[in-house]
Formats: structure tokens, sequence, C-alpha cells
């Protein structure tokens, strides 16, 4: 069967592949591979400040990852779009992760080059996530048009963070128990395989040829108007642009949990095998807050964004406090600001392109927040040695922006029609 059977939206294909069971599928994927590098990220700050890295150098590579996974996917999005290998991409994508990840138990037996190595590392895994993204989100928005997009978005979003919970819980009970990071890595080739696995899987089962993924418009269709240019940033709407800017304002001021991390170790804020654990904690509350936004999102459209600015804006303020529960309070507010942002967010690009564009979008969308996110990055990590009270000054200040940015682009946006 081709992928256009789970783009229908009238029940289930002649294989029984159903959009949800598609939607839950990838959710399956994501769970995963989620283990895999959420695990590692949870930890990402202490390994590195453990070969040596300082508080901007961290904040500078987990800066430079992100806006890699973000930056990168402006090209696989459109080369997704033009190529029609989707599956390619993605099966290319979660295998960087599933190899780099595990990799870095290899750097504490580096001590000359093992923070080099693991700074490429994270930025190769990274690449990774740009190469898969795009191209399986677009893969996804499909799925979830039958059901609902916010919906079919909040359900994949809870399958993954499901794994980013179970990834970083496993970390710490490997460190835990061995008093070192470089085993839990390790571990984590297991789930990695396991994501891989479920992927050729769903491949085998509901995609028999890539470049049918766009299939061809009803003649009817192109008789009434014009073909829609696949792969061309130039045919994204106004809109659309208007939304990335108001995503890249707030992006700009989310601050890695890199240097949250940093700060919760170097300050003693907690223990470093505690810190996986309150990462865990971040993703349950990132898969709350997806389910909720998702579900009202079908409801009352991009309106349900609104509030996505002041949850960021409240984060340095309070994770970056040296009292655990409050520094605790922070850190769930981050979680659950990432849970809107990689979820909600793409439900309203899916709304608001054309499908044969989607995949240059989500690509597109991706590199206006990559372009503030290292910026981000460095600001947080270089404001948090010099004043952490800047910092907080300095991110509600871009969340100030990004609310006006948004208001104006999801204005009446209830009026929009899905695609």
């Amino acid at each position: 069967m081709t992928l256009a059977r789970i783009r229908e939206p009238d029940g289930p294909s002649r294989s029984g592949w159903s959009p949800w069971r598609a939607v839950i599928g990838f959710g399956l994927v994501s769970l995963a591979a989620d283990m895999v590098y959420e695990g590692a990220r949870s930890i990402t700050g202490p390994l590195l400040a453990g070969l040596g890295a300082s508080a901007l150098l961290v904040g500078l590579v987990t800066g430079a990852g992100e806006a890699l996974a973000l930056l990168l996917r402006l090209a696989f999005g459109t080369w997704a779009d033009r190529s029609g290998r989707y599956w390619t991409l993605t099966l290319t994508g979660y295998t960087l992760t599933a190899v780099c990840v595990p990799a870095l138990a290899l750097t504490a037996f580096l001590p000359s080059v093992g923070l080099v190595v693991a700074a490429v590392l994270i930025l190769a895994e990274r690449t990774g996530k740009a190469i898969r993204s795009p191209a399986k989100t677009a893969l996804l928005a499909r799925a979830a048009g039958g059901v609902g997009l916010g919906r079919g978005f909040a359900v994949h979003k809870a399958l993954d963070q499901l794994g980013a919970v179970a990834g970083p819980l496993l970390v710490a009970g490997v460190l835990a128990t061995t008093g070192l990071i470089w085993p839990s890595m390790a571990l984590l080739a297991v789930p990695g395989i396991a994501a891989i696995a479920i992927l050729l899987w769903i491949r085998h089962r509901t995609a028999d040829d890539e470049p049918a993924a766009i299939p061809p418009r009803p003649a009817a269709a192109q008789s009434a108007a014009p073909p829609e240019p696949a792969g061309r940033v130039s045919a994204l709407p106004g809109r659309f642009w208007l939304f990335a800017l108001a995503a890249g304002a707030t992006t700009a001021g989310l601050v890695t949990f890199g240097v949250i991390s940093y700060h919760l170790t170097r300050d003693q804020v907690v223990a470093v095998p505690v810190v996986p654990v309150v990462y865990a904690a971040a993703m349950a509350a990132a898969a709350l807050a997806a389910l909720a936004t998702g579900w009202l999102y079908d409801k009352i459209k991009g309106r349900v964004l609104l509030g996505l600015p002041l949850l960021v804006a409240a984060v340095p303020a309070l994770a970056f406090a040296d009292a655990p529960a409050v520094a605790l309070t922070g850190v769930v507010l981050w979680g659950a600001a990432i849970g809107v942002q990689d979820s909600t967010v793409k439900a309203l690009v899916a709304d608001l392109v054309p499908a044969p564009n989607r995949a240059t979008a989500y690509g597109t969308f991706a590199a206006v927040q990559g372009a503030t996110a290292i910026a981000g990055g460095a600001m947080a990590g270089a404001l948090y040695n010099y004043s952490v009270p800047l910092l907080v000054v300095a991110v509600a200040a871009t969340q100030v922006v990004a609310l006006a940015l948004l208001l104006a682009s999801v204005e009446n946006h209830g009026s929009i029609k899905l695609i």
C-alpha cells in the first residue's frame, strides 16, 4: 500500500492501518528514540562539565546543537518535499541518534580529547534530528489529519514524552548504581535499536514507494487551480512567516536544559544522580501540556498558544533559584513549554500550509527557530555567570516580542479551515 492510504480520513486502509494506528505507530518510534536522546540530554550538562566544560561552553554546545537541529531542517525539509524521500530521511536521522548517543560512553576513556569528541557527538545527534524531523512530521501530519491535527499531534507527543521520562529515569538508575555516566550512555543503545526496528516495521506496512508520498491532485482540482509547488520556501503563506517569527522569539528565551542542569549541579541545588529525575519530571509535564493544549487546539485553534510566552518568561526566574522546590517548579514549567512547542505549535503549521509544502514549512519554521537558538543558548550561558536577574529581564523582553507577534499571527485563526 502507498503512503496515500495513511492520509485518507475515512476509516482504515486495506491493511487495517487506520489514521490512529499510524499516529500511534510513529508515537512508539518516538517513545523509543526519546529514551535515547532525552536520556542523554538529561545529563548533558554534568557530562560536559565532568569533561572540563565551563557554563559558557555548555551553553554554546547545547545551543549550537539545538540550532543545528533546527536550521538544517530547512535543507532537509525542502529535499523531502522535492524528492519524496520521506522514509529515507526519517530512517537516516533516527540511525544517527541510535549511534551517536551510545558512543558518548567512549568519551570517559578519552581524557585528552573527550570533551571535543563529546561535543562532536552531541552536534551529530542533533543533526540526525534535523535530517528526520521535517519528513517524519509531514508523514505524521497526514496521518493526524484523519483524527484532528491537535489531537493527533497531542497523542503522538504524549507517547514521545513517555520515552522522554523513561530515558532519564533509566540514566538516573544506572548513575545511582554505578556512580558513573558512561554506562548509562552505553545502555541507551537498546532503545535505539528498538526505535529503528519499529520504524522499519511501520515502513514495511504503510509505504511501498517513497516518491508516492505526495499523490497527484485530482483532475477537478487541477482544472480549478494550478498545482501547488512542492519544496519551495517562496510558496509559504504570509501568516506562516509571522507565526515562525513568534516561535523564534519564544525559542530565544527558552534556555536549554544543559544550562539549567549545569546550575543545578554546580550550585549543589540537587545531587548529580537526581538531575535525570528532575528532567523526567519536566518531560512528564511536557506530555500533559501537549495533551491539554492539543485537545484545546481542535476547539479554539491558535489562540491556545497565547500562554506559551508567559510560561517561557517564568522559567529562568524559578529554574535558576537556589531553593530546590523553586528550581523544580521552574524546570516543570520549562517542560510544559517544551511540550507545547513540540506538538501544538506543529499542528498550527500544518493548519496554515498546504500538504505539498508541509515538510518545507516544518524545515523553514525550524530554521527560524534555530537562528535564535544558538544566540539564546549563548545568552543564557553568559548571563548566568554575570547576572541571573539580568538573564530573567532579557528573557522577559524576548517574550514580550513573542507575544506581540503571536497575537498578530493567530488573530482570527479560528476561521481558518483545515487543509
